[in-house]
């Protein structure tokens, strides 16, 4: 457990980090004795700093969400991190890589809620109940600590690696699809690089957004109307260079391109 000194310090370094695109080491090696609620919680102080900066919160994202990076964390829950006002990307327009420090791309179903969720005692009923349409997305990652090495607290404190989000046209009701059967494609140019189940996500994703809104509702968090919910990525995560064009293509619900610079 770190000092109320000690979180000051940390967010501040990841704040600084990701404004200057100048990656430091892990937290992990700097602070041996952060645990996950330190971590947490350095997240938070970032990310209200930003709230009274005039941002908004355009929802949340889950992450280690599969069994395989649960396993390589060592953890047998997911992560999560906010994703702000600040983060969205339209389709269309080119991203400049310059802005990230290792910026890469994930495939994941977005959930768009139309009511709020409720908290600790949420399930997948309520979360289906909740949302007003899933969209065809792709999550930007990046890491402020030093070539992706991170620990399991590194990328909680860092914001779970958040970095934007991209959400296509697609908008399907969810009681019109079977959303854990949803499969994605992804393309770079007219290659295909990676594809993947819905599955993959705690064996269906919307178990994943149930556990974001229990977990959130520990910190005073509420997951509310017009949220959109990114709960975990179907395929591996793919670095974005500049020149870079992908197009992730779901079953069902349609597709999603991004552009990078």
């Amino acid at each position: 457990m770190l000092s109320e000194r000690q979180r000051l310090d940390a967010a501040r370094s990841l704040r600084d980090a990701e404004r200057d695109r100048a990656p430091i080491e892990p937290l992990t090696a700097t602070y041996p004795d952060i645990d996950v609620v330190d971590a947490y919680e350095i997240a938070l102080l970032n990310i209200r700093g930003r709230l009274e900066a005039g941002e908004t919160v355009y929802g949340h994202k889950v992450g280690l969400s599969s069994e395989v990076m649960q396993k390589m964390m060592g953890v047998d829950e997911p992560d999560y991190g906010h994703l702000l006002s600040s983060m969205v990307y339209a389709e269309g327009t080119p991203i400049d890589t310059a802005r990230f420090c290792y910026p890469r791309i994930e495939v994941e179903i977005g959930y768009v809620l139309g009511e709020t969720l409720p908290g600790e005692w949420c399930t997948e009923e309520d979360v289906l109940a909740a949302t007003e349409y899933i969209v065809p997305s792709i999550e930007l990652i990046d890491s402020r600590i030093t070539d992706w090495k991170i620990g399991l607290a590194d990328t909680i404190a860092d914001n779970a690696s958040s970095a934007g989000a991209i959400l296509g046209a697609g908008r399907v009701e969810p009681s019109r699809v079977d959303i854990g059967a949803i499969s994605a494609v992804l393309f770079q140019g007219d290659e295909e690089i990676a594809g993947g189940e819905a599955s993959a996500v705690l064996g269906n994703p919307t178990k994943a957004v149930a556990w974001l809104a229990r977990k959130v509702a520990s910190f005073g968090v509420r997951l509310e109307a017009g949220h959109v919910i990114l709960p975990g990525s179907c395929t591996r995560a793919i670095d974005a260079r500049p020149g870079d064009v992908f197009r992730a293509d779901f079953s069902d619900i349609g597709s999603v391109s991004v552009e990078f610079k």
